[in-house]
């Protein structure tokens, strides 16, 4: 079978219009599995492709849809599909008519092999150690234990959300008491709005990186980095060190504003690896209604490492 292979001329150019927060997971199965928030935040949906690049003319299935009301009917966002002990999760966030920024985590479960088939069963919402604001949830595996990262607001609420890890019971449980892992504390992390948010987990080099996404969804955009070696103690917010700089910031020269909520695949033989993230191609955007706009795009980056063996985006 030909495979398609990106090119570096693809990085110019958006994967798929209008899908922001994407998500995309390379199967045992040979696909690659796209999620991403769709510009009506109403509903789930995913598709498949045997290349990256295929990615971009694969047919959308639609396979969840947003309640009337009551939690789960507002903002539909950032959903993230996973292959955990033989079944398929689906993590996103969710608000509800009555109060459209109530939003919290949920979590679907699909026991068949395929994705495509099967029921997508409602799992509930993935409660923390209190109720405040909570979204962008990802999770992975670490020698054996699985690991959820997410964003929420502190009981303190003095910034927007902040980033907690904590181990998981199952799937749909967090093993609490919880992590603070970063809270908005750079100046490119408080542009407009203070935050901290869209974690996403990259292991390489012995170590764990998380990058996440700061400040407010227009041009002010941007992704920090966190890192931790691999064997450590990841519930402890010690082990973790914080870059004082940004990672990706918007570029003009390329027309790429406010970059982030990302994701990481790889190519199919395992040696290339991909950043996945969104942006608009312009920066004159309203701050009020930036989260309406629906042109935050798809784009794909390959990573270069430095010598220590840290990830490389600009």
């Amino acid at each position: 079978m030909n495979y398609i292979d990106l090119k570096e001329e693809d990085e110019k150019k958006p994967l798929i219009m209008q899908r922001a927060d994407p998500y995309i997971y390379y199967h045992t199965d040979g696909y690659y599995y796209f999620t991403a928030s769709t510009p009506e935040y109403d509903r789930i949906e995913i598709r498949r492709a045997w290349s990256i690049k295929a990615l971009a003319d694969a047919q959308p299935v639609v396979v969840w849809r947003k309640h009337a009301s009551g939690p789960m009917s507002w903002h539909i966002w950032a959903p993230e599909i996973h292959f955990i002990n033989g079944k398929w999760y689906i993590y996103f966030a969710a608000g509800r008519s009555e109060d459209p920024w109530w939003i919290r985590s949920y979590v679907l479960e699909n026991s068949s092999p395929d994705p495509f088939c099967g029921q997508w069963e409602e799992k509930g919402q993935i409660e923390g150690q209190w109720d405040s604001f909570m979204l962008d949830m990802t999770v992975f595996e670490n020698q054996g234990k699985h690991y959820a990262v997410w964003a929420q607001k502190r009981k303190e609420k003095t910034e927007n959300s902040a980033l907690y890890i904590a181990q998981m019971e199952n799937p749909y449980t967090l093993k609490l008491p919880q992590t603070l892992l970063t809270l908005p504390e750079f100046d490119w992390e408080c542009r407009g709005f203070k935050v901290n948010e869209g974690p996403a987990i990259l292991k390489r080099n012995g170590k764990i990186f998380l990058t996440y996404s700061a400040s407010a969804t227009d041009a002010s955009y941007c992704m920090g980095l966190l890192s931790c070696d691999e064997n450590a103690d990841l519930l402890n917010s010690a082990n973790w060190k914080k870059s004082d700089k940004p990672l990706l910031v918007t570029d003009e020269k390329t027309g790429i504003f406010g970059p982030g909520h990302n994701s990481f695949t790889t190519s199919r033989d395992g040696k290339t690896d991909y950043l996945i993230y969104h942006a608009r191609p312009y920066a004159e955007v309203d701050l009020d209604f930036a989260l309406y706009d629906p042109n935050r795009h798809t784009w794909v980056k390959k990573i270069n490492y430095d010598k220590n063996g840290f990830p490389v985006f600009q």
